[in-house]
């Protein structure tokens, strides 16, 4: 088993580091993602972000979604909607075509919003989504808080 990590314990601007654990991501009862190739986005009171490989996501589950939003670190994101086994959740990933230096190993990754999702495992262990409709983190036994995302800690 991993040992713990406190997110207070992660950098500012975020760390980029490989991650070989499973991660799954099921759907509409359908696994639409099963990749032991992902990395983790570690950032100062957040639970970590998980992104795979674009090429990892079932075949017809991703499409283009409105919006758009900017991280000062990764650069500019665009959102993507998935849709399997009869369930859509529109803006539910993200990703940064052309990622900022030091982060080019996001490139053709995307990452996935966990509450969004019927279910989302990281080496087996159920996520539970970080707090809040903006951040995606994924919190799982391995990390403490608190975490960035409640009401009352957007400015921390």
């Amino acid at each position: 088993m991993p040992k713990t990590e406190s997110v207070w314990d992660y950098p500012r601007p975020p760390a980029v580091e490989p991650s070989d654990e499973r991660i799954t991501v099921v759907l509409g009862g359908r696994t639409i993602v099963d990749t032991t190739d992902s990395v983790r986005v570690l950032e100062t009171s957040h639970p970590p972000v998980y992104y795979v490989p674009r090429s990892a996501v079932a075949d017809g589950v991703l499409s283009t979604a409105d919006g758009a939003s900017s991280c000062e670190y990764k650069g500019r994101a665009k959102y993507l909607t998935l849709s399997a086994g009869g369930r859509t959740a529109a803006g539910a990933a993200w990703y940064y075509p052309t990622p900022n230096p030091g982060f080019e190993a996001l490139r053709d990754r995307i990452a996935i919003y966990p509450g969004r999702m019927d279910e989302v495992r990281v080496a087996g262990e159920v996520v539970t989504p970080q707090e809040g409709d903006f951040y995606g983190g994924w919190i799982t036994s391995r990390v403490t808080g608190p975490f960035k995302g409640a009401p009352g800690t957007l400015g921390w």
